[in-house]
């Protein structure tokens, strides 16, 4: 069955299909969605999918979307009165997932919420009201009746705290949520073709996975107990089932690569306060630009403290999100063994989780300053609900700990190439531009020589992006932006200006004279030249992405004037 909404151009429907006996997948399908948080850029949609399961008794795993309320519940009780649901699986309560629990309890206040203890403080605070509860450990059991006995894996950081499994011994469906799924929108309910999937599986692991490998592992290691999975139903995307050993062969190969890097930076926080576990996300995907390892650490869920003290001990860098002044006994004992566990010449950076009550940050900082910690970023201090401009503060202070803590190896990098290698490399000329970018309220900028038109027919170009550059997320698939071209003999004051490290968050543009594109990026009023362009591309190579772009409108300043040129001297660094 497939429904429409009133708006079509909103492009929101929805799928049901029987995937297993007695078991109903209701998939969300977000056509048009094109980021899912600032760093993720989404080329194919994506869904939100949730499962009914009928036994004795009846579940529901997960719900769906605020912006599908009307629909959900529309599909939802074309199936089942929701008097006769009996429980509700929460498999994690990010908003995407959990956004209309609320409307559901209120319609059927009976139903019984099943989920970690975390997932269900966070609900207490969601929903605002009483509700029936059953919290779940590691290797608990569900018997819904008719042999679908649930068997729940906790799965914590996958990828938020509160995160479980669900494994049906009847179907052998395990219920993943976020874990092994991606942002695809398409009819399929399953993944058929590979080929054509395998880089947003990629990409969303990378994004998503990818800073909590050490938990993919635990909960690997936790899916190896139970019987064979014949299906994974993921909360994104299409459900695994044609190839569910390959792609969860390619989980762990990825995750044993992540888990053991050169080196290291831990993330420690309390999930169940503030916004700490979108911030520490925000700032683990900036780290992970840099190819550095990334160990997140809930210090609200129970915590070895003798294997805290080994995790601070060998990270080169420390992130801290500060507690609430009215923490817990065993989370001010966390916080005290990191303090007592951090070492001269770590990098240091804290932020606010932004719940009202946090810790004074400065008194936290002198303590690290006077072991002989180095403060790599300024304390992010959160006065307001978090905008994208905060999340992209907090994945650029990220990037900058990454650099920090690899700068030695940058500097042996560079040093790598044979001399004549090196400088003939360096023969390799390219024109000065200044690619600007702009999504919603945030903003950024880079000097860029590697660029080159590719094609006549689209006309369109390349660009080499740095990973770790701070513009890199707004040039996802989709995204537009204005390439700036320079002048020569007219260049120097804007290479000066954007060629400066920036502190994260700050604004690039101040003191420049700007324009608005008709795409919303700016235009450097002093450049010669501007063309508007899409990304339609990436390709992977390496420490750059290859971003091939098409250009839609332009214009010249000075017909007779030339590009400024760039020669380098070396080839292995800027």
């Amino acid at each position: 069955m497939v429904a429409l909404t009133e708006k079509t151009e909103k492009r929101l429907t929805i799928q049901t299909a029987e995937i297993a006996q007695e078991t109903t997948a209701i998939r969300s399908l977000d056509w048009d969605r094109d980021r899912f948080d600032i760093e993720f850029g989404l080329q194919n949609g994506t869904t939100y999918n949730s499962f009914l399961i009928r036994g004795e008794q009846t579940a529901l795993v997960d719900t769906s979307h605020e912006k599908f309320r009307k629909l959900y519940f529309d599909t939802l009780t074309g199936l089942i009165n929701l008097s006769d649901i009996d429980y509700l699986i929460v498999s994690h309560t990010e908003p995407d997932h959990s956004g209309l629990i609320k409307d559901l309890l209120q319609m059927a206040p009976e139903i019984t919420v099943v989920g970690s203890k975390v997932a269900i403080q966070f609900l207490e605070d969601l929903v605002h009201q009483p509700f029936k509860r059953q919290i779940v450990k590691n290797g608990d059991r569900l018997d819904l009746g008719n042999s679908h006995e649930f068997e729940f894996v906790i799965a914590p950081n996958l990828h938020w705290p509160d995160t479980i499994f669900s494994f049906d011994h009847k179907t052998q469906i395990l219920y993943t949520c976020d874990a092994f799924g991606m942002h695809y929108c398409s009819d399929s309910t399953f993944d058929e073709d590979l080929k054509t999937l395998e880089a947003d599986f990629q990409y969303y692991y990378e994004c998503l996975m990818g800073p909590n490998a050490r938990s993919v592992l635990s909960a690997l290691k936790r899916m190896d107990e139970l019987p064979t999975i014949n299906t994974i139903a993921t909360g994104h995307g299409p459900l695994l089932s044609h190839h569910v050993e390959e792609l969860t062969k390619r989980y762990r190969t990825w995750s044993q690569k992540q888990a053991k890097p050169e080196t290291t930076i831990g993330i420690f926080y309390v999930s169940e306060y503030g916004y700490g576990d979108r911030l520490a996300q925000a700032i683990a995907n900036g780290i992970s630009k840099t190819n550095v390892g990334v160990e997140i650490v809930d210090l609200g869920a129970e915590i070895d403290l003798q294997e805290l003290r080994e995790l601070v001990g060998r990270c080169a860098g420390l992130v801290v999100g500060m507690p609430p002044a009215s923490s817990t006994a065993n989370t001010q004992a966390a916080f005290s063994t990191i303090l007592g566990s951090a070492k001269e010449k770590q990098g240091i950076g804290i932020f606010e989780t932004g719940g009202g009550d946090d810790e004074p940050i400065d008194p936290l900082l002198s303590k690290f300053r006077n072991l002989g910690l180095a403060t790599v970023f300024p304390a992010i201090r959160i006065k307001q609900t978090p905008t994208e401009n905060i999340y992209k503060l907090c994945e650029e202070a990220g990037t900058d700990l990454g650099q920090w803590v690899t700068r030695d190896r940058s500097i042996k990098n560079m040093k790598s190439l044979g001399a004549d290698l090196d400088r003939a490399l360096g023969r390799i000329s390219g024109g000065l531009y200044i690619i600007t970018a702009k999504k919603s309220d945030v903003s950024s900028a880079m000097l860029a020589s590697w660029v080159a038109q590719a094609s006549f027919k689209p006309l369109g170009f390349s660009i080499a992006v740095a990973k770790d550059r701070a513009i890199e997320s707004l040039m996802q698939v989709g995204d537009r932006f204005v390439l700036n071209v320079l002048e020569e003999g007219n260049y120097q004051k804007l290479m000066k200006h954007f060629l400066k490290r920036f502190a994260p968050g700050a604004d690039r543009f101040e003191g420049v004279r700007t324009q608005p594109a008709e795409n919303g990026a700016p235009i450097l009023t002093d450049a010669l030249a501007y063309v508007e362009c899409e990304v339609v591309s990436r390709m992977d190579c390496g420490d750059h992405w290859a971003v091939y772009s098409t250009v839609y409108a332009g214009r010249v300043s000075d017909p007779d004037a030339l590009t400024a040129v760039h020669h380098r001297k070396v080839g292995n660094h800027y």
